[in-house]
């Protein structure tokens, strides 16, 4: 099957700069509100007295959204079209940011997290919408360098954030945790709980102004509308999202991906605290900037110096090689540490840490990489066929959940990132066969 994009553009240049602006704003938004919720989980967790299990469901209510709501958000896209879709999903996000409101009145971690799942939803239709408008928007061969630049202000994002958290919220609150709260008499620590909720109100509120802003500024704009024209051919008789393997297989090859990226980031500072590192809290960062480096090189390097398809094999391998290395290699020697950076002052870490680390260089480029291949040929279902990537970001939850399951049975975290292997060997069958396929 073959398929054309056409862009409408009514007169207007058919320039992506204005597209890829628009669209670098929104992923700043995927990048704001998800990465918001790490300084969440511990903010909630003092204010509704919540054990670590209870607290750890903000990750699960916000990411639940993508899994259940991804396919009927699918329908109600190819109904309004891309433009229109993405306003909807921002004005979902702007009712899910106004019902922190109340939920930070009334303290109520359920109203929470019904909050989180809403603005879920609304990042779910944005997702679902915008990467196929990065893929489509200019030359598929340049795609993943476009995804690529859309990762690099994602993870902008994701330094800005703590940052404005901790000064609209936690100002003056440096020394204030669960245990200080549970010293209070039971009229104080309702009176602290509930000026501490009250914080929370003005952030939101800030936000679904922003959001509503954007609405205007998509709904509005000359974003050009994505039509997918096809020819009539024997793979129009198609059905089903479900029989183009190359877009099955590809959300497979994502919620792999997602899983060994959150293990990637999440899990080396506990693997740095098992082993005694100094800086362990710090540990995500190394994971952060690695993958900056990853994004840059597709950015610079695809398609000029290399494809897509070679992008991703070559993330597989080397993210294979990095799990054989977080695995086996020395928890007390910093040699490749010293190597790489330990002229320049920063803290060196073991060298099994610094494989953990160097996983997000190895798989930076997998979700650029994955998109473009796994949407070609999809024509009229290309909107399903997002919905069906946007769910493989369920493997963030869950394959997560398996590593310390793994670790707690072995009782070695180093072990359980054996865990990553399976994953990556299965994102090297789709580079070299998976997203080629065209029939079971």
């Amino acid at each position: 099957m073959t398929m054309t994009v056409a862009s409408k553009v009514d007169g207007q240049s058919r320039s992506s700069v204005l597209p890829m602006t628009i669209i670098g704003v929104l992923f700043f938004i995927f990048g704001f509100v998800t990465w918001l919720n790490g300084s969440l989980i511990p903010f909630l967790k003092i204010i509704c007295e919540l054990n670590e299990f209870q607290a750890l469901f903000v990750t699960f209510a916000f990411y639940i959204a993508y899994t259940v709501m991804a396919l009927p958000m699918s329908f109600i896209l190819r109904r309004t079209g891309y433009k229109n879709g993405m306003a909807l999903g921002l004005g979902i996000m702007v009712v899910g940011s106004l019902l922190f409101i109340p939920a930070a009145q009334s303290a109520n971690y359920m109203a929470f997290l019904v909050a989180l799942f809403v603005l879920g939803t609304g990042l779910t239709i944005l997702q679902t919408a915008s990467n196929p408008y990065v893929v489509h928007i200019g030359p598929r061969e340049s795609a993943a360098m476009r995804i690529s630049i859309m990762g690099l202000i994602n993870k902008g994002a994701g330094v800005i954030v703590p940052i404005m958290f901790t000064a609209l919220v936690l100002s003056g609150l440096e020394n204030f945790n669960s245990d200080t709260l549970a010293a209070l008499s039971e009229a104080e620590r309702q009176a602290q709980i509930s000026e501490l909720s009250s914080r929370l109100v003005m952030p939101y509120v800030y936000m679904a102004g922003a959001l509503l802003f954007l609405v205007g500024l998509v709904k509005f704009s000359s974003l050009p509308e994505l039509d997918f024209e096809e020819e009539e051919t024997q793979h129009n008789k198609k059905g089903s999202i479900m029989q183009f393997p190359q877009v099955v297989l590809g959300a497979i090859a994502l919620f792999a991906y997602v899983g060994v990226e959150v293990i990637a980031g999440d899990t080396i500072g506990l693997f740095g605290e098992n082993l005694g590192v100094a800086n362990f809290a710090s540990l995500t960062s190394y994971t952060m900037v690695f993958m900056v480096f990853g994004y840059l090189i597709g950015v610079t390097c695809i398609p000029r110096f290399m494809s897509q398809q070679t992008a991703l094999l070559l993330s597989a391998v080397a993210g294979a090689l990095c799990i054989v290395g977080a695995a086996t290699a020395s928890t007390e020697s910093t040699l490749i540490a010293d190597v790489m950076w330990g002229w320049t002052g920063i803290p060196v870490i073991p060298d099994a840490v610094t494989f953990v680390a160097l996983m997000g260089l190895a798989h930076a480029l997998v979700w650029p990489a994955v998109w473009p291949l796994a949407l070609e040929g999809l024509g009229k279902f290309t909107a399903q066929g997002s919905a069906l990537l946007i769910m493989g970001i369920s493997g963030g939850a869950i394959l997560p959940l398996a590593f310390g399951k793994m670790a707690h049975y072995f009782d070695s975290t180093q072990f359980a990132y054996w865990i990553g292997l399976p994953c990556y060997l299965f994102i090297l069958f789709y580079a070299l066969k998976g997203h080629k396929m065209r029939k079971w």
